[in-house]
């Protein structure tokens, strides 16, 4: 459990880092931690390519201009 829970570990603070969630004295230790271990870097790497395949081969489908001003006058109804 102790490897899985470590793995784990270095799963979520790499996407902290990636979404601009760690602190900088964190973003340091886990950068440290990535130039002494190759392991963690493919770790790092793999994320980075996921994300960048995600962002450039699945496209949203626009929401209609309808759907969202029936959204917003929902929205604005009072409850009563």
């Amino acid at each position: 459990m102790g490897n899985q829970q470590t793995y784990q570990d270095l799963i979520r603070k790499v996407n902290m880092y990636l979404d601009n969630e760690l602190t900088k004295e964190a973003e340091r230790e886990l950068l440290h931690d990535i130039k002494q271990n190759p392991l963690y870097f493919e770790v790092l790497s793999k994320e980075k390519s996921f994300r960048e395949f995600i962002k450039s081969r699945v496209h949203r489908r626009k929401v209609s201009p309808a759907l969202i001003q029936s959204i917003k006058d929902k929205i604005r109804i009072a409850p009563s």
